[in-house]
Parts: C-alpha cells; structure tokens; sequence
C-alpha cells in the first residue's frame, strides 16, 4: 500500500511505556520520595516496589491516600530507613561480619599451633567460656564447620608460608 501513496492508519495498540528509563531517571524526577537500589524503584516512606517504566504508575501512587499517611507517619518518626534488595544486602560486608571471621581464623590458627584438636571447641566448658570471655567468641561454629569451612584457609596459609621460606 505504501507504494500507492496509502499509509495505513497508526496502530491503536501501541503500548505507552517508556522504553529506555531507568529506576535511577525515575529518581531524579521525583526527587526524595523515591529511591533505587538493584535496580528496583522503591517509595521512600512506603517502602514498597513501583513500575518504573510507567510514570503514571508512580504518579497514581504519589496522589494514593495510603502513600499520603505513610508520608505523613514517616515524616512523624524522622527515621530515615530505605528498604534495600536481598542481593544488595548480601553483598554487603560489615565489620560485624569481618571481625567475626578473624576471630575464628585466629581461633583455627591458634588451635593449630598448641596442638588442640578441634574437637575440643565442641567441650560444654569451652563453649561457655569463649562466649563469657572472647569477644565474638560465641560465634566460634563447632568442629565440623571448623574443619571444612576454615582449617583450609589455614593450611593454604600456612603452605604459603613455608613455601616462602624455603625459597
């Protein structure tokens, strides 16, 4: 037809999104009421997921009475808490999280050089007094774990070490 001279008519099933905006554009539209993390659009005071491919989607969320409540109520607390993904939240490594793994190498390695067998972490008197007197020393897992999860580390330490000498 389009040969002749004849366009045809525009197609009325032609989707209305946008196709190239990011949850991060999103963001710097709307200013604090929102935030991104994963890639996901999240309202800020609601904590709850929006589609960030449809502005009026986020704009009907804005203007909802529920929204305007929870605005209301989180302005009220002065908490500001944002709701992050699951991913993001693995992959982030706290001080807590490393000092607990220093402490079980050290634990490991210490075991190691006196000659302790591992298994005596297992003892009822052992356990009680790592947790009253070590920091993190609860945290110290049982024999097992010990041997598959952290004796490795300290032997590929320890060989590293050796090897370095007798050079």
């Amino acid at each position: 037809m389009e040969r002749f001279g004849v366009k045809s008519a525009p197609s009325r099933n032609r989707s209305k999104t946008a196709l190239y905006v990011t949850p991060q554009d999103r963001v710097t539209e709307f200013g604090s009421e929102l935030h991104e993390d994963g890639g996901k659009l999240f309202c800020t005071s609601c904590n709850v997921v929006l589609n960030h491919v449809r502005k009026s989607a986020i704009n009907d969320h804005l203007k909802s009475k529920t929204h305007t409540k929870r605005k209301a109520e989180f302005e009220e607390q002065n908490v500001r808490k944002k709701q992050r993904t699951l991913t993001a939240s693995l992959q982030c490594n706290s001080t807590a999280q490393t000092e607990k793994i220093s402490v079980i190498q050290d634990f490991v390695k210490m075991c190691l050089e006196a000659n302790i067998p591992l298994e005596k972490a297992d003892h009822p008197a052992v356990r009680a007094f790592l947790s009253r007197y070590v920091k993190n020393g609860s945290l110290i897992p049982k024999s097992d774990q010990l041997r598959k999860a952290y004796l490795p580390d300290g032997y590929d330490n320890e060989n590293q070490l050796i090897n370095t000498e007798d050079r």
